[in-house]
């Protein structure tokens, strides 16, 4: 897996900005951050992580709308030449999501952004395969179905877990679904309040692989 350590702290330092800028702006119109369980300094870790991966398919599947996470991503896939889907499990536009919606516009984010309305998230997102970077908001009451079917790139991917505990509970459950998609090998890590981060790779190249290291590019 090559790593762009450039990429990685790009995208941390454009996150760091632009995450604040979003939640200013619900502060200065009285509204609470709708992702305020997840810790700030997480925002800035996943871009940094998908971005230095260079993830090329990234998916978020959110209850929430356009928040502080899809800008993170968005500037992750801005800086890996990749593309985020966003698939939004509710049909309001409400005044956060312009907000979002228009920081990314703004900033020259949104050309790597697509949005879904969909109420059966696990329907569209049969159509996208290896995918190489996921969020999933368990909110979203069929999530543990969702994780099942998401096609996951075999030569490595990672899965961001948020909301754990709000609704739903993380630990063996997860461990139990993780568990059922034959062919890979995980590791799980807490991340912040409420979130979890799961990184996904084939048995086969586990095993090839075991003992090469990383080779990290280094870019002008």
């Amino acid at each position: 897996m090559d790593w762009s350590p450039q990429a990685a702290l790009k995208a941390y330092l454009d996150t760091l900005q632009l995450c604040k800028f979003h939640n200013d702006q619900d502060l200065v119109q009285g509204n609470t951050c709708s992702s305020g369980i997840i810790e700030p300094k997480c925002m800035e870790f996943i871009s940094a992580l998908a971005a230095g991966k260079r993830a090329k398919l990234m998916l978020q599947i959110t209850s929430e709308g356009v928040t502080p996470l899809t800008v993170s991503l968005a500037v992750a896939a801005k800086q890996s030449g990749g593309r985020l889907i966003v698939c939004i499990n509710n049909d309001d536009d409400d005044h956060t999501e312009k907000i979002g919606k228009t920081l990314l516009l703004e900033n020259g984010l949104d050309d790597v952004v697509e949005y879904v309305y969909d109420t059966d998230p696990c329907r569209m997102v049969k159509h996208f395969k290896n995918v190489e970077f996921a969020a999933v908001d368990c909110k979203f009451k069929d999530y543990l179905k969702l994780l099942k079917v998401m096609n996951l790139n075999p030569n490595g991917s990672i899965v961001v877990i948020n909301n754990i505990g709000v609704t739903v509970n993380g630990g063996p459950i997860l461990d139990r679904v993780f568990k059922e998609k034959k062919g890979f090998k995980y590791v799980t890590l807490p991340l912040g309040e409420g979130m979890e981060f799961i990184r996904f790779r084939s048995k086969g190249k586990c095993k090839s692989q075991r003992y090469k290291r990383f080779h990290v590019t280094f870019e002008n």
